[in-house]
């Protein structure tokens, strides 16, 4: 399944289903597909999922090497740009899957 999310203040962001879900679950949300936060909710869900995100750098760079394994930090980028154009927007995030 793909995962696409859209607000009117941004370009839309298409993950996977199974990436989708865990960053829904990430910002508090169940991960049901359809769904949608309302404007309201932004700030809390961006914050659930940027701390995430912060927790998990650590763990992306290998200590022995150094190399750079990408993971969530990666994968949410787009979706917190998002979040924050439609909290700066006062607008709905929805997502569908397909």
């Amino acid at each position: 399944m793909i995962v696409t999310f859209s607000t009117k203040a941004y370009a839309d962001i298409t993950m996977f289903g199974d990436v989708a879900k865990d960053m829904l679950k990430i910002m508090g949300h169940s991960g049901t597909i359809p769904g949608a936060f309302q404007p309201q909710d932004l700030p809390s869900a961006l914050s659930s999922l940027q701390k995430a995100v912060d927790s998990s750098k650590a763990a992306e760079q290998d200590p022995k090497d150094g190399e750079f394994k990408p993971g969530l930090s990666q994968r949410a980028l787009p979706l917190i740009n998002l979040l924050n154009a439609a909290i700066d927007a006062n607008a709905d995030v929805m997502w569908d899957g397909k």
